[in-house]
């Protein structure tokens, strides 16, 4: 067992670089006699069975943040934080039933889209440069950022090296290939991401119990710090601020999840990509599954490492490894790459090509869903109306590319953050419970009006930034409310639908909006294998909050 790589750590790590390229560009090659067309590029020709959309969901999902920053965040907060992933489980449901089969049956490629069909143009393009900048500068940069972090970690690769070297990786083939490339290759990355983060867990559990097993180091842990195992934090937590107790079950982080993963185009649009509804909500299901055991491998090494750096005894059993670069409270994100280390020769090899792939998975779907948007909502709206297939296909190639490049100039920038995925959540929560808002109201709210949606998408701005930093009144012993973010976006939610009801019964006199959407009993139906499997995901989300309540 070293701390460097060997013969076949390379072997393997390269063998997975070479398979997912190979099959990148095989499915990308042009079928005889026919032109890519913007359906393929965007939408992978509407082909991918439920199997590839479960999977490549959790691949555009599962990356370098929850590798390593959720891991972090497991060993600076514990098992609180797996809160967004068994969350998401049940929002994965609700999407499934209640927004897929609207956003299916109008024939969308991207969620601005739906903003002009349900509202306006404008309004559209608001949004559409918003996320645009929101995928360059907070998500691609930080998946990059994180993603260098752990190739400096393990392998002492400078970080500028670490992100072009990930960048030209992912570009390498869904540039080319679009959604149809990123989404059966995520299918391998999937395997590679659980399979490696599985072996990590084993790693660190056995390390704890000093080669007696899994489940007597799990003993091990739990024995050791009980807290870190508490769902629900109280206030004397000092991380009670990311997690407000139970506000988080009640509170922003259905704000987060809805937002996320029901009107997050880099995530929804392989759903859109289905060979029909049915077989999106199957691939949404399987999801929801895979969710519930993402926790064991994020979160419970960030919770092993923190024992491990604390146990003189552990520590010392290490040798010099265990004081090679270690996670502390300050620096909790080296907690993922610094358990690497202690792999095995070739296992290494397994846990580093896992965690590629999530890096690399990520960046292909934020790059094509970021082109996808440009060249719809923008490039085809305002530059080129009558664009060739061949011209919209070469647009969003360039425009993943320049995304790419600016991306790249902004990730080693974010230096220096602790704890990036408390960051990433933090940052995009200014912003995410208005537009919660303008969807929720548009999609189940006849009256809701485009005015409203606006002026109600503008002002939760100013919203969330006065719950940021709220004056107290002129009390000398604090002139700022602390609130907690979770908290911060639950109330900007909740005002900003305020403002857009009252602005829309004011400005339609109580009458529904002509754009309204006709909501009928019909739409919601779901087939009996769904109903049955959502039901067995939130029986068994319950069992586990149950059991870690506090």
């Amino acid at each position: 067992m070293t701390s460097s790589f060997e013969f076949w750590d390379y072997f393997i790590f390269i063998a997975y670089a070479i398979l997912i390229l190979g099959v990148g560009l095989w499915v990308s090659r042009d079928k005889k006699g026919h032109q890519k067309n913007a359906e393929d590029y965007f939408l992978a020709s509407k082909s991918l069975p439920w199997w590839a959309i479960g999977a490549s969901l959790i691949a555009a999902n599962i990356s370098a943040e929850q590798f390593i920053g959720m891991s972090g965040s497991g060993f600076a907060v514990g098992l609180a934080i797996a809160s967004y992933e068994w969350m998401a489980a049940i929002t994965l449901i609700i999407v499934g039933k209640y927004f897929l089969p609207i956003f299916i049956e109008k024939g969308l490629y991207t969620i601005p889209e739906f903003v002009e069909q349900r509202y306006s143009t404008n309004l559209k393009t608001i949004l559409a440069v918003f996320w645009i900048a929101l995928y360059v500068f907070v998500n691609l940069a930080s998946v990059l950022y994180l993603g260098s972090l752990a190739l400096e970690t393990i392998m002492g690769i400078p970080m500028i090296y670490g992100v072009i070297g990930l960048s030209l990786f992912a570009a390498a083939y869904s540039l080319y290939g679009g959604l149809s490339a990123v989404a059966w290759t995520d299918v391998i990355q999937v395997i590679f991401l659980v399979l490696g983060g599985l072996v990590t867990t084993y790693l660190a559990l056995n390390t704890v119990s000093g080669g007696e097993g899994v489940m007597t180091g799990m003993k091990i842990v739990f024995d050791a710090v009980p807290e870190k195992f508490a769902m629900i934090l109280d206030e004397s937590n000092p991380e009670y601020k990311n997690l407000p107790g139970i506000g988080v079950l009640v509170g922003g982080l259905w704000v987060a999840n809805l937002y996320y993963w029901g009107f997050n185009q880099y995530i929804i649009q392989r759903t859109l990509a289905a060979k029909s509804l049915k077989e999106s909500q199957k691939g949404i299901l399987m999801a929801a599954v895979l969710k519930l055991i993402i926790p064991v491998i994020v979160v419970v090494p960030g919770i092993a490492a923190y024992v491990m750096i604390n146990d003189p005894s552990i520590l010392g059993s290490l040798g010099d490894m265990g004081t090679n670069n270690p996670p502390s409270i300050g620096q909790a994100d080296k907690a993922y790459p610094w358990l690497l280390q202690f792999l095995p020769t070739g296992l290494k090899g397994v846990a580093f090509a896992a965690l590629t792939a999530a890096i690399v998975s990520s960046l292909a779907s934020m790059l094509n869903s970021t082109s996808t948007i440009f060249t719809m909502d923008i490039y085809r709206q305002y530059i080129n109306k009558n664009a060739s297939d061949k011209t919209t296909v070469n647009v969003g190639r360039i425009s993943a590319a320049v995304a790419l490049i600016i991306a790249c100039i902004m990730a080693p920038l974010l230096g220096g953050i602790d704890q990036a995925f408390q960051f990433i959540q933090e940052y995009t929560g200014l912003v995410s419970p208005g537009i919660l808002a303008v969807f929720m109201l548009g999609l189940f709210w006849k009256k809701t009006t485009n005015k409203a949606a606006i002026i109600g998408a503008l002002v939760s701005i100013p919203i969330a930034l006065y719950f940021k930093v709220a004056p107290s009144g002129w009390s000398t012993n604090s002139f700022f409310v602390d609130v907690p973010f979770l908290d911060q976006m639950g109330y900007t939610a909740l005002l900003t639908m305020l403002v857009i009801v009252i602005i829309s019964l004011t400005q339609n006199k109580g009458e529904d909006d002509p754009k309204g959407i006709p909501i009928t009993k019909g739409l919601f139906k779901t087939s009996p294998l769904f109903n049955i499997g959502a039901f067995a995901v939130m029986v068994i989300i319950a069992m586990l909050y149950a059991l870690f309540w506090n």
